[in-house]
């Protein structure tokens, strides 16, 4: 669209809409036609809906799973997904116990490997792409989770990848915890995380059903077996 064709759209003043046009073009979300002095999608409009549409067709297939779970369990069940060296939480189904993980909201961020989920997005990456997230979250630690450090969380990792899932309790909620397993794609990179909250007791008295019950839901949705990147 020109210029002028923006500015009649969006009801803002041309002034506005360049300083925002440049602003998109930079981070390529959108491109100028030198020719035409017309502007569009850039590349990174086409990733990001790509991104959208996998985290979308992600959910539909995964939502019967966390129901099941959460009634299975009388626990929260949460899907995650990987969205930079975060995890966001887009799904979420609560259990009948009284007492639900309800500290983590649909929408809600966290550092990978603050949490079971995010940390099982984390511990199927590859070693090295592990080391550069932790180093990039060295600050984040201190500042925001004490418990946290890179030496715990490599040592995180390496459990976590030999008996196949995450366990991770009484780390960033007092009396809480986490297990959880990750959906892996077709090139064997966690797609996303499946996790069951409860708390610290009800985990630990069941880490053999909980686990069971989630290698189920995660190998329905997982292109590769968990096990492959052991």
């Amino acid at each position: 669209m020109r210029l002028t064709d923006l500015a009649t759209t969006t009801g803002l003043n041309k002034s506005t809409l360049i300083r925002l046009l440049e602003g998109l073009t930079e981070e390529g979300f959108v491109e100028r036609a030198v020719d035409s002095r017309r502007y569009g999608l850039g590349d990174q409009a086409l990733y990001l809906g790509l991104a959208m549409q996998a985290r979308a067709h992600l959910r539909a297939p995964a939502r019967p799973w966390l129901v099941g779970l959460a009634a299975k369990s009388g626990d929260t069940a949460l899907l995650s997904v990987r969205s930079g060296i975060e995890a966001l939480c887009i799904d979420r189904e609560f259990g009948n116990y009284p007492i639900q993980a309800n500290y983590l909201d649909v929408g809600s961020r966290r550092p990978l490997g603050a949490g079971a989920g995010s940390l099982a997005l984390l511990a199927w990456l590859p070693d090295d792409e592990v080391a550069a997230i932790l180093d990039s979250l060295d600050s984040v630690w201190a500042a925001r989770y004490p418990r946290l450090s890179r030496t715990f969380l490599l040592d995180q990792v390496a459990r976590s990848r030999h008996q196949g899932f995450v366990l991770l309790v009484d780390v960033v909620v007092e009396r809480m915890g986490g297990i959880s397993i990750p959906i892996l794609g077709v090139d064997g990179r966690p797609v996303g995380a499946i996790s069951i909250a409860a708390l610290t007791e009800r985990l630990s008295a069941r880490v053999d059903l909980l686990r069971e019950w989630l290698v189920e839901a995660t190998a329905a949705l997982s292109f590769l077996p968990v096990q492959s990147l052991r």
